[in-house]
């Protein structure tokens, strides 16, 4: 029972999809099912921005501490930025060697808006009209607004201003509003795949089990070997070990509840034990919650290279660069929705696939909801994982050493 609560959301929108799958083989006219998918993409579309804004505004206004932590916090961002780009380059160099979309492409390349390099660049910081943020097309030039915006709050007062509770307020009232809208989403994933089975068959569906499947893989051999490394660098001879020792509570935790958020309380259980000062653990566990996201990094390099494969797109070392920049920076900065909220997808999407938005965002978005128990789990270990680099440097190189050795002269 307690599977089937923690997991509903997931199982339902599975069987969703399946029986969309299922009837678009069945009924060549279930073409005429889109609308069902076209209301839950708009729907996601409407609230997706102002949560986006209001999140992150409120995460910096209501920082307490945010001086006198500058140095830990500036190691731990770095260290996630670090980490979540290589884990992107790693995917990314294992969807060129395993291809994750090899049927004939659903689109045309010319079908697909492109943009110019200055234009993207452009288009990723700023909009020149304040009204074009409030737009899915405009979701990093927002980010960047709601973190301005957030350090103003902060310079005004922070925590005590009436402006960071309102942020913090109106947060929560569209993460519930976001909660009321999944109960929809089975249903327009059920018309959505029917539509999309009936017009693309069979080659569809099997490429697009080859990509979780091999999203499955990815992920849990990115925590078996590479996260060993981190750990080593991080604490020195022996911490793979104590990592190994400690890293399958908060990955069976993060796996079942599909939430970084929800995994703290465990990370901060086998931290202490670990030796980490509580100096870090304070700020690396739950910043890392909501900014570390090598498991999102990989899974936005292989909804794009989906996507790239399914519209006919080249997927070359130029596009491939711009995606590793852009699921890096909208990984980390997407941090504190639970489930993405869908917003990594719209980004992605916008900057990809702006003319292809409403058939490119349910894909994406579907695609991450099915790996989101693998994501997470990547997610919310690499946290634990990421408090052993951050102490290195906080505490020393020899920081487990010294822990270890405490340990043994108690005993």
């Amino acid at each position: 029972m307690k599977f089937l609560k923690n997991n509903w959301f997931l199982l339902t929108m599975i069987l969703g999809i399946v029986a969309g799958i299922i009837v678009g083989f069945a009924w060549p006219g279930a073409t005429a099912l889109e609308p069902l998918g076209t209301i839950f993409t708009n729907l996601m579309f409407c609230v997706v921005v102002p949560m986006v804004f209001c999140s992150i505004a409120s995460a910096i206004a209501n920082m307490k501490s945010a001086r006198l932590a500058g140095k830990l916090m500036g190691t731990t961002v770095l260290t996630f930025l670090a980490t979540t780009a290589i884990a992107s380059v790693l995917m990314y160099i294992l969807v060129k060697i395993v291809p994750v979309y090899t049927a004939d492409p659903a689109f045309e390349e010319g079908e697909v808006g492109s943009i110019s390099a200055a234009t993207l660049i452009v288009n990723f910081f700023t909009k020149p009209d304040f009204t074009e943020l409030w737009s899915r097309r405009a979701i990093l030039p927002l980010i960047i607004a709601g973190i301005f915006f957030g350090f103003g709050v902060q310079m005004a007062g922070g925590p005590e201003t009436m402006t960071a509770k309102l942020l913090s307020d109106l947060t929560n009232v569209l993460m519930k509003v976001v909660k009321i809208i999944t109960y929809y989403a089975p249903i327009g994933f059920f018309g959505f795949f029917a539509s999309l089975v009936a017009t693309h068959g069979a080659d569809f569906v099997s490429n697009y089990a080859k990509a979780i499947i091999l999203y499955y893989v990815a992920a849990f051999a990115y925590m078996f070997l590479i996260m060993p490394l981190y750990a080593r660098f991080g604490g020195g001879k022996g911490a793979a070990k104590v990592m190994f020792s400690k890293l399958f509570r908060p990955a069976a935790v993060a796996f079942g509840t599909c939430s970084s958020v929800a995994t703290i309380p465990t990370n901060m259980e086998v931290s202490e034990e670990t030796g980490i000062s509580k100096d870090v653990t304070d700020i690396v566990l739950p910043l890392g919650a909501t900014m570390n996201m090598d498991g999102s990094g990989m899974s936005a390099i292989i909804k794009v290279a989906f996507l790239f494969g399914m519209f006919g797109m080249d997927f070359g070392t130029g596009k491939a660069l711009l995606a590793i920049v852009v699921a890096t920076l909208s990984s980390v900065a997407m941090s504190g929705i639970p489930g993405g909220g869908g917003t990594g997808e719209l980004v992605l999407c916008s900057m990809f696939f702006p003319e292809h938005m409403a058939v490119a965002f349910p894909i994406a978005l579907a695609i991450g909801d099915l790996v989101d128990p693998p994501a997470t789990m990547v997610n919310a270990t690499g946290d634990y994982v990421a408090s052993y680099i951050v102490s290195r440097y906080n505490d020393g190189k020899d920081w487990l050493q010294k822990k270890l050795n405490k340990t043994e002269k108690t005993e």
